[in-house]
């Protein structure tokens, strides 16, 4: 997809936006006159291919986060798959016509941007963002910063490394499928265990789990291997404590908080997505995207519906943005 000219881009662009907060049903709204944002010296303007949806965006949209959140009006979306076609003065690693990838707030909670990627153009800093690997396409590369990116920060705050198990909790979310596939694949895992319901067993261990867990039938802490690290991806510390073994990590995405457990929210980084792009752009950490996806932009208010109704597998995508 080539980048149009510079002087195509236009005043206005459409955005998914929210005043209120609220549920998406009842506070998203498609503004077709949203101003395009100006690009600061470390940023480019990106024309918005794919975007993925992540809980946080529902969360943020419910004013969970209002005491840190940034004013609304608030233009929705964290993860953006584009193309660059305005870059700011100082910017060094990219130019117009790249393909390119990220979560465009760096730090989710401390005041994420009232501008996000549910737009026709955003604009990012430089040092959020990373070229798209060549294999994928912008909605596989959409499905894949938040959440990767999440995954890995989790695995380097337990020290995980080669030879460690982990038991992973929620193995069949967005970032639980990509959990198990970089503490097998990346940092080397002697065992992978995760959990799911009964009709996602298989996709786990088509993502590299040695053992596959049934939530709906098994009690995961009253099994009697217990793990170097457990990720928790759902909410679970008080069980998860349990499932760990003495001297060994437990981190969570997810409150509340049962100690010795510890909680962190991400901040992003492109320099993450590059440092996974050959485990990418070999075949062996792949996007999971959920059958249901990519939604049509005019869709989007859907696409939030059934993210909230956490029965989606990977990740819900909304493309092609118009």
């Amino acid at each position: 997809m080539a980048a149009p000219p510079t002087a195509s881009i236009p005043s206005k662009n459409k955005a998914w936006a929210y005043s209120e907060y609220g549920k998406a049903v009842d506070v998203l709204k498609l503004d077709s006159n949203v101003t395009v944002p100006e690009v600061k010296e470390d940023q480019v303007l990106v024309k918005v291919v794919a975007v993925s949806l992540n809980p946080v965006d529902s969360k943020r949209m419910l004013g969970y986060f209002k005491e840190t959140d940034s004013p609304l009006p608030i233009v929705v979306g964290y993860d953006v798959a584009g193309v660059v076609v305005k870059v700011g003065s100082q910017v060094k690693n990219f130019k117009e016509g790249d393909e390119v990838y990220g979560d465009l707030n760096e730090k989710a909670l401390d005041h994420p941007k009232s501008y996000g990627s549910l737009a026709e153009y955003t604009a990012v800093e430089e040092r959020l963002l990373a070229l798209k690997p060549k294999n994928l396409s912008f909605v596989e590369a959409a499905s894949l910063p938040l959440a990767i990116e999440t995954a890995y920060e989790g695995l380097e705050r337990t020290e995980f490394s080669a030879g460690k198990s982990i038991l992973v909790l929620g193995g069949a979310g967005g970032v639980g499928t990509q959990i198990i596939q970089l503490a097998k694949h990346v940092f080397g895992a002697s065992k992978v265990a995760a959990t799911s319901s009964t009709g996602k067993l298989e996709l786990l261990k088509s993502l590299g789990a040695d053992l596959a867990i049934d939530y709906t039938k098994e009690n995961f802490e009253e099994l009697p291997e217990k793990f170097d690290v457990v990720y928790d991806a759902v909410g679970q510390t008080d069980r998860a404590v349990k499932a760990v073994k003495e001297g060994g990590h437990v981190v969570t995405i997810v409150g509340p908080v049962v100690p010795p457990a510890t909680i962190f929210v991400l901040t992003s980084k492109g320099s993450i997505l590059e440092k996974l792009k050959p485990y990418l752009e070999s075949g062996k950490v792949k996007p999971v995207i959920d059958p249901k996806s990519p939604f049509p932009f005019s869709k989007t208010v859907e696409a939030f519906s059934y993210l909230d109704s956490n029965r989606a597998t990977g990740k819900v995508v909304v493309y092609p943005i118009p």
